[in-house]
């Protein structure tokens, strides 16, 4: 059996478009956290800036981070406008490790004015830590049955997002979660933006959270910037009936 694993899902305050700053805030609460696994909102690193510059994986604005994970002994997920083929721009999630970074996820469901700005990504993906298959999803993504359907299919045992809701949309990210949880009997983690950010987000719903396969709230955060959730994942017979 795998061994447990520590998450947690936060909720960075942001400064737009400052990843340095917001490298450094990413850095402190992976360090209070203390999890294995760490994950961040959609376009933590930048805010919902839509038009904001795509951050490399060797960019060394990320060295916090990356000590912080080496620290810790963290993986973290972050999100942050990625660069793709011949110039695309993507929606992306960044895998960062104690050692270096990458991109793992690129969203596949844009919305509102996003198709203007990025470009699609085309399949799901699992990323394994610690024997923990992890499938990655990116706010829309989550309310698209095709995609956590397409996500299951690939063997996890969480469904794993970065999100950004208003607050009037507060409910959205825990109905989804409840909803993919029980339909593939798999543990949900939501990471979701709390404070302001561009795009019209005045207020972000925050309430980031983690749900057992049964669909049941083990963890939520509030709604302001700073709060986090954490859960011990793990895979005994109990904890999926």
């Amino acid at each position: 059996m795998r061994p447990p694993l520590r998450l947690a899902v936060v909720q960075p305050r942001c400064v737009a478009y400052d990843v340095a700053a917001n490298a450094e805030v990413h850095a402190a609460m992976i360090r209070v956290a203390g999890a294995r696994l760490v994950v961040f909102p959609e376009l933590s690193l930048t805010g919902y800036e839509l038009d904001a510059q795509a951050v490399a994986p060797d960019d060394r604005r990320l060295a916090p981070i990356v000590e912080a994970c080496a620290e810790t002994g963290a993986v973290a997920l972050v999100g942050a406008p990625v660069q793709g083929d011949a110039g695309a721009r993507h929606i992306g999630m960044l895998e960062v490790t104690g050692s270096d970074a990458r991109v793992v996820y690129r969203k596949m469901y844009l919305g509102g004015d996003e198709p203007a700005h990025f470009v699609p990504g085309a399949e799901p993906t699992l990323l394994e830590v610690d024997g923990w298959r992890l499938g990655l999803s990116i706010c829309r993504d989550t309310g698209i049955p095709e995609h956590a359907a397409r996500t299951a299919a690939l063997g996890i045992d969480a469904y794993v997002a970065g999100v950004l809701e208003s607050a009037a949309d507060t409910a959205i990210p825990g109905e989804r979660a409840r909803r993919v949880a029980r339909a593939h009997r798999v543990w949900v983690a939501i990471a979701s933006f709390a404070g302001s950010t561009g795009g019209g987000y005045h207020e972000a719903a925050g309430g980031s959270g983690i749900w057992s396969p049964a669909g049941d709230a083990v963890s939520r955060a509030g709604p302001e910037p700073g709060e986090m959730a954490m859960a011990m994942l793990t895979s005994s017979d109990a904890e999926r009936r």
